[in-house]
């Protein structure tokens, strides 16, 4: 008979499993992506006093079949999760945890008004939507908007809402890079979840904030 696996194997061979879905991305959906947002993840954890073997698999597993990249299917991703956990010796709890917070992470638009459960699901949210802003969702932004052919900045295409997650899914190439900012990053400060998750988007808020005002002042020849 096998030894069973222990939390830090499980924990290990989780993250090589999503290591590999992510190698090749150039998205900014990539693996350092998913890193980072762990590492943030178990930080905010730690102060919140979550579970961390909960927030750890959920932040490992939470982008490894993002429904951009699936044709907007929104179940491969949990659907995926569930079928690697279930071949560990996990708790089905955890495992039903985790496979809620994978379905339900996503911004998509803004049209995900799902709440997380559980202060594990509340961490592992935060994590991913801090990693979109600031500098490094900044970047993320760029990187995002060029592999999806759009333009940087027209001044004449406003930014929307979205209604439905359908509606959105229909025009999520027709915007602009900047206008993703209105759409999605500056509401990120006002959704968190945490007091730890505030305290830090609130420095990342500001941070977009001085990038706009530089932006539009180089655009418009100001400076």
């Amino acid at each position: 008979m096998s030894k069973p696996l222990s939390p830090a194997e499980i924990i290990e061979r989780t993250r090589e499993y999503a290591r590999k879905t992510r190698d090749h991305d150039t998205s900014g959906h990539d693996w350092w992506h998913v890193s980072r947002v762990t590492s943030l993840a178990l930080t905010i954890a730690e102060r919140e006093g979550a579970d961390l073997f909960t927030v750890e698999l959920a932040a490992l597993l939470h982008d490894i079949a993002d429904w951009k990249f699936h044709d907007g299917d929104t179940d491969i991703g949990p659907q995926l999760t569930r079928e690697w956990l279930e071949q560990m010796p996990v708790d089905l709890a955890v495992v039903a945890e985790v496979e809620y917070i994978v379905r339900h992470v996503s911004f998509r638009g803004g049209t995900n008004k799902v709440p997380m459960r559980t202060l594990e699901g509340k961490v592992v949210q935060d994590a991913d939507r801090l990693d979109g802003i600031g500098a490094i969702g900044i970047a993320r932004t760029f990187t995002f908007g060029g592999h999806r052919n759009r333009p940087m900045h027209d001044p004449h295409i406003r930014s929307k809402e979205y209604d439905t997650f359908e509606t959105f899914q229909a025009q999520i190439n027709q915007n602009t890079t900047i206008n993703h900012f209105y759409e999605k990053l500056l509401l990120l400060k006002d959704r968190m979840n945490t007091e730890t998750g505030r305290q830090i988007a609130g420095h990342r808020h500001r941070v977009m904030e001085q990038f706009l005002e530089e932006f539009y002042a180089e655009w418009d020849g100001r400076r």
